[in-house]
């Protein structure tokens, strides 16, 4: 039984691999940068190598040779020496390992058990808060995927990044690009103005459709969804708040199939048209989307959600329509703060999972017979400070075939303004050019 009671009792930690590491920095100058972008000061186990790996970061950090000399006097000018064994203990790790050729390997596996332990502790944290009955079970989800999350992420990326790695790497994607017809870096809404503005929706950007009702927010966002997972294939996921399931699919078959919404709904099909519902059909059925058509969704159960899409599906982009329709956790705050915790959420969303994430927004009456601007997005302002790219769209007529395209805001390009058409009989947008044309 003993060793099965220190297996629970005694958190995870390699002595042997600690010392390794720390003795590996010690005999090559060239160790420490290797291991210092994702090994940290607490994942080490012991006081004393903690003490010692954060003497080691502070001499790298002044420029000087990490050996048993300066480290050494590090640790006594931290008045530290002492504390983890004195001159005789430092001067045994060089003698711990010939050769610093495996230090990244020691490193991995001092991290590992750091991780191991993160994750211990994150299990007890969450064990606890399970039996507090006073706590929302919905909280508890979201902050035991939140740590869960950040565990993970900590052992993907590292403390920072040189500007000599990062210029390396964006001159090689520069390269690349410069030899590729594709002028498009993100996902392509296959609107060729809109794409050439905006290189496609970028990893990480919180986007904003906005418009009055019944202008076609919804229509162009169903639009672009299905060049991007019909078409392009790539994994796409939808929070539908305001239609359902089967109404959002009875709009997809219509683009698709290009038969009049009404006949879709209703079922009065002309003898040509099952043919084309079937094959509308067959395209829809291979497509990578994943809708979620819960009404009045909680903001804590979309990120959830959205988590478990790209975990699980790999989703690449994520649309949501509407953004005042997401119910926030903190229903006693005025609507307007609401709306801003539920905006800066959205946007941490997009960075934490790093997919572009696209939400519907209703504009101000006031906007109408006049373009919008970023200060008519409804109920706050935050919206507009949060967004990384905002689009408007916009029409004096809704009986009109056409809509305006205002690029309103880009944080990383242009902004301006090009002309849609819009097929009301289809609820869908098309190029000016391409109206009448099969897609």
């Amino acid at each position: 039984m003993q060793p099965s009671v220190l297996k629970d009792t005694v958190p995870s930690h390699n002595d042997e691999a600690e010392v390794a590491a720390l003795g590996a920095i010690m005999i090559d100058p060239e160790a420490l940068p290797s291991v210092i972008r994702f090994l940290k000061t607490e994942d080490f186990y012991k006081t004393a190598h903690q003490r010692i790996y954060e003497a080691m970061l502070a001499l790298y950090d002044r420029g000087q040779a990490v050996d048993l000399i300066t480290l050494t006097d590090e640790l006594r000018t931290r008045g530290t020496l002492d504390h983890v064994g004195g001159a005789a203990y430092v001067s045994k790790l060089t003698s711990a390992v010939p050769t610093s050729a495996n230090v990244e390997y020691y490193a991995r596996i001092v991290q590992s058990s750091s991780l191991r332990r993160h994750l211990s502790r994150v299990a007890s944290e969450i064990v606890a808060q399970a039996h507090e009955d006073s706590m929302d079970v919905r909280l508890i989800v979201e902050e035991a995927e939140r740590k869960i999350f950040e565990i993970s992420d900590r052992q993907q990326t590292g403390s920072y990044r040189t500007a000599k790695d990062l210029v390396k790497q964006t001159y090689e994607i520069i390269e690349k690009r410069s030899h590729s017809p594709e002028t498009c870096t993100g996902i392509a809404s296959s609107f060729k103005e809109l794409d050439d503005m905006t290189s496609g929706f970028q990893d990480s950007e919180f986007i904003v459709i906005g418009a009055r009702p019944s202008v076609g927010k919804t229509a162009f966002a169903l639009t672009v969804l299905a060049n991007v997972a019909i078409r392009q294939k790539i994994p796409a996921a939808l929070f539908s708040l305001e239609m359902s399931g089967q109404a959002i699919m009875q709009r997809l078959l219509s683009m698709e199939a290009r038969i009049e919404s009404s006949r879709v709904r209703t079922g009065l099909f002309r003898p040509s048209d099952h043919a084309k519902i079937l094959e509308a059909c067959s395209r829809i059925y291979e497509a990578p989307l994943y809708i979620n058509d819960s009404p009045g969704l909680k903001l804590l159960d979309l990120k959830a959600q959205a988590r478990r899409m790209k975990s699980s599906n790999g989703i690449r982009i994520i649309f949501i329509d509407y953004i005042t329709l997401i119910t926030s956790e903190n229903s006693e705050l005025p609507r307007h703060e609401q709306i801003a915790e539920i905006s800066r959420s959205l946007k941490a969303l997009a960075r934490e999972l790093n997919i572009p994430v696209v939400a519907l927004s209703q504009v101000r009456r006031e906007t109408e017979g006049k373009t919008p601007s970023l200060a008519d997005l409804r109920e706050s302002g935050s919206i507009e400070q949060d967004a990384d790219v905002v689009i408007f769209i916009h029409t004096d007529d809704l009986k009109s075939g056409t809509r305006e395209i205002h690029l309103a805001k880009q944080r990383n390009g242009p902004v301006g303004d090009f002309k849609l058409s819009f097929i009301g009989e289809y609820t869908k947008f098309e190029p000016l050019e391409r109206y009448g044309n099969a897609p």
